[in-house]
């Protein structure tokens, strides 16, 4: 099951006690002070992890708490320090406190870590207090208490280029064309609930991590539909396949335009995301026949046009090669040499 938003509760350790102790020995004044300092509480730590893909370990548990500090003891024994919590998350995860405004923490490398919740100090032993004038101190600190959270935890799929869509444009069907991803497929809308993953290997050797996002109708930007189910992973694709279905009653510009300001209105930086278009279904004899109209309109408006055929494959080869050569443009352009 995949699961791409959890609430958790983190709590660093309580820092151990500090001791008020004095050694039992002839001729200090009251044995003389000797209690040891507490020790710190460990730490909650978020780890990424790219064996994971999915929060839903976080479903069946929300507490997260680490270890105490031991207590300081006699004879100048300080307390160990509790050991930290490591909690394992998968890569693009974004950590948010619910308290504040704003990410705590965005998870996008494997073994980045943030710690969400730091342990107490452990308090001081009375050993700590003794001063020349004032030998015998009768005072030892209570550790802190350890830091408390309430975090969000917002999964956010990383792929190089994403098919967005209608829903039933075809989406999942391409993916299994050009992958070896097996998305549910069915002739009804939103068959696609949850964002899949596959890899794209060309003829010469490129590859590419291609995602399929769950469709989108009017509003979506607003909640409607899935909503932001949707648009939250369309955020870290570096390219946009939009994918119209050319046999649809509505018509091919009137979808293009539809989708496209779904994604402007959530989020205005993705007018500035490389974006091509596939134009659908073109092996039915009705979206062949809007294949040259379609291609001229939208090219007017400065995007590249692919017509190509999930069902019988063809034209996707000329597509994903177009999809790597964006890619490869935009790690050149993103490269320290390419900037001097």
């Amino acid at each position: 099951m995949f699961i791409d938003r959890a609430v958790i509760d983190a709590k660093g350790g309580d820092g151990g006690n500090g001791c008020m102790s004095f050694r039992r020995e002839k001729f200090v004044p009251k044995g003389g002070p000797d209690g040891g300092d507490g020790g710190n509480g460990g730490d909650v730590v978020l780890v990424a992890d790219e064996s994971l893909s999915t929060l839903l370990d976080f479903q069946y548990r929300r507490q997260y708490v680490a270890q105490r500090g031991r207590h300081g003891e006699g004879s100048l024994r300080h307390g160990k320090r509790g050991g930290s919590l490591v909690v394992p998350v998968p890569v693009g995860t974004v950590v948010k406190d619910t308290n504040t405004a704003g990410p705590l923490a965005d998870l996008t490398h494997h073994g980045q870590r943030v710690v969400a919740a730091r342990g107490g100090k452990g308090g001081k032993g009375n050993a700590r207090f003794a001063t020349s004038t004032h030998r015998a101190p009768r005072r030892a600190d209570p550790g802190e208490k350890g830091e408390e959270r309430r975090l969000e935890l917002e999964l956010q799929l990383i792929a190089d280029a994403g098919l967005v869509g209608f829903p039933n444009a075809g989406k999942s069907t391409l993916l299994t064309r050009v992958s070896a991803a097996r998305p549910k497929i069915a002739d009804y809308p939103f068959t696609t609930t949850e964002p899949y993953l596959g890899v794209v290997g060309l003829d010469d050797g490129r590859s590419f991590v291609l995602a399929d996002l769950p469709g989108l109708i009017e509003g979506a930007h607003q909640g409607a539909g899935l909503g932001h189910t949707f648009l939250r992973h369309i955020a870290r694709t570096r390219v946009l396949v939009h994918v119209i279905d050319l046999a649809s009653e509505r018509g091919p510009a009137a979808d293009f335009e539809a989708v496209n300001t779904e994604l402007w209105l959530h989020d205005p930086s993705l007018r500035r995301r490389p974006m091509l278009v596939a134009l659908n279904k073109i092996d039915q004899p009705i979206a062949r026949e809007r294949v040259a109209s379609a291609q001229e309109a939208i090219s007017r408006l400065g995007y590249r046009v692919y017509p190509v055929s999930a069902a019988t494959g063809e034209g996707l080869q000329t597509l994903m090669g177009a999809v790597a050569d964006e890619l490869s443009r935009q790690v050149h352009a993103e490269s320290p040499a390419s900037s001097n």
